[in-house]
């Protein structure tokens, strides 16, 4: 019960809290529209009445959140997964790119990171470059891209995956960069004094020194991977995903659709979150019993035995 009231709870009344508002502003925005239509069918319903045609309508400029869900349900659970109208169907295709764009990102964030790191030159002038990378709008590159890729005959998944790539690898490169600067400079001194090479230095400190910030940064280049396959989608005129589902919505007025579409997409980005954030926690504890002092002294010793063995006639 506790456990409830300190984790669960205070989630769960947010929720309600934004149910509530979502109504009321769901009433508010829908209001002129049925009133204009009463005042042409000459009705003049009570104020009950009134509230509940602005909660029904067919296409509402902002739907109620029954009316979301329902359409949700229907399109998960009612639907073929093969059909265009299943949200299953497009959410796959979505993430197609975004897996495989979060996939580049992060070896190159991981490529950056490294580079930065160890070289100072890279530091100095690369970092700059990355940090100004993004705040150029995805929105003004992504056609670009898509542009450029398919005069060269590149088109379907690797022109969305590389928008995704350009939204993902920035998290991961600052993630790194602080990880495998984060040892102490007492432990990098010890392994200076045990006459550690750079990549046993590397490998023996200041990777596992960066793992819980790699996963706390690969959970935000996720999400963005997520953002970046949807944007990919829209200049595309792509028939299949997230991003066309928003489109097709956007074409024919359907506010239920594109909404539907929009918390299937955040289904998407909570669950490929939670995963990485669940693969973090595997890895994390597998290296719980392996402390920067016992490697240190496991790495001091197996020098000590080299040296001992180079000495030897």
């Amino acid at each position: 019960m506790t456990a409830f009231r300190e984790k669960i709870w205070p989630v769960v009344s947010i929720l309600l809290g934004l149910v509530v508002v979502w109504y009321v502003g769901a009433v508010l925005m829908n209001a002129p529209v049925q009133a204009d239509m009463n005042r042409r069918a000459d009705l003049s319903p009570g104020w009950v009445e009134f509230i509940g045609q602005t909660l029904s309508q067919p296409k509402p400029v902002v739907p109620a959140p029954h009316q979301v869900a329902q359409n949700v349900f229907e399109n998960t659970f009612l639907r073929n997964i093969t059909s265009n109208r299943s949200l299953v169907y497009h959410s796959w295709v979505t993430l197609s790119s975004t897996v495989l764009g979060f996939a580049f990102g992060t070896a190159l964030g991981i490529l950056i990171a490294v580079g930065i790191v160890h070289l100072t030159a890279l530091d100095r002038s690369l970092m700059p470059w990355i940090i100004t990378s993004q705040t150029i709008p995805i929105l003004a590159i992504a056609p670009m891209i898509i542009v450029v890729l398919a005069a060269v005959g590149i088109t379907g998944l690797i022109p969305k995956a590389l928008i995704s790539t350009y939204l993902s690898f920035f998290p991961v490169a600052v993630g790194m960069v602080k990880g495998l600067r984060s040892p102490e400079t007492m432990h990098l001194d010890l392994m200076h004094t045990y006459s550690a090479s750079r990549s046993q230095t590397f490998w023996k400190l200041r990777v596992p020194a960066s793992v819980p910030f790699l996963f706390a940064s690969m959970k935000v280049a996720i999400a963005a991977s997520l953002v970046g396959a949807i944007v990919g989608e829209l200049p595309t005129g792509a028939v299949a995903g997230i991003g066309s589902k928003l489109l097709a919505g956007a074409y024919y007025s359907q506010s239920v659709d594109m909404w539907a579409a929009l918390v299937a997409g955040s289904v998407v980005a909570a669950l490929l979150v939670s995963v990485v954030g669940f693969a973090g926690n595997i890895v994390e504890r597998a290296m719980a019993g392996e402390d920067v002092m016992p490697l240190l002294k496991r790495l001091a010793a197996k020098i000590a035995r080299r040296a001992v063995g180079m000495a030897t006639p």
